[in-house]
C-alpha cells in the first residue's frame, strides 16, 4: 500500500496505464495472428491488404507509448518478409 497521497495517485495513474497499454498489445497480438494465417492459407492479396493495417497499428501503438520504435519496426520488418 502506498504511504504517501503522491504514491496514491501514481498507483492508480499505473493501473489505468497498465489497462490501456495491456488492451493496445492485445489488439496487436489479434491482428498479427489474423496476418499470419492469412498469409498461411495463401491469401496473399488479402494479406498485403492486411499489412498495411497492421503497420499501421504498431506505428500507432509506439504513438501511445505502448511497445517501443525498435520492437514496432522489427516485428513490421519481420511480417513483411513473411508476406513475400
Amino acid at each position: 500500500m502506498p504511504n504517501t497521497k503522491s504514491a496514491e495517485r501514481r498507483m492508480r495513474n499505473s493501473q489505468r496505464k497498465n489497462l490501456q497499454n495491456s488492451a493496445v498489445k492485445s489488439r496487436l497480438r489479434r491482428s498479427e495472428k489474423q496476418f499470419r494465417a492469412t498469409v498461411a492459407a495463401g491469401k496473399k492479396d488479402e494479406a498485403a491488404k492486411l499489412l498495411a493495417g497492421v503497420h499501421s497499428a504498431f506505428d500507432k501503438a509506439v504513438k501511445v507509448g505502448a511497445i517501443t520504435r525498435p520492437t514496432a519496426n522489427r516485428k513490421k520488418s519481420r511480417l513483411a518478409l513473411s508476406l513475400k
